[in-house]
């Protein structure tokens, strides 16, 4: 079974990498990542965001929106 719910979608072509959006994540799964001397934020950790949209609100580019996406229940076991 899957659950429905908003997750954060990172265009990294506005992402400056300033950290906002890491900072203020309530269940730290958010993170900054480096690529071609480019910093940009990434989420590592989809079934552990709890959607509150707060990386969003805070992002200072407006390179955070958020998408309605299928994740894996993992509390249930198979």
């Amino acid at each position: 079974m899957t659950d429905r719910k908003a997750l954060p979608s990172i265009d990294t072509t506005r992402c400056t990498g300033c950290g906002w959006c890491v900072a203020v994540c309530p269940p730290h799964v958010l993170s900054l990542e480096s690529r071609n001397w480019q910093k940009f934020s990434t989420l590592h950790d989809e079934p552990g965001c709890t959607g509150c949209g707060l990386c969003a609100v805070k992002c200072p580019f407006d390179a955070i929106a958020m998408q309605r996406r299928c994740i894996p229940d993992r509390s249930k076991g198979r």
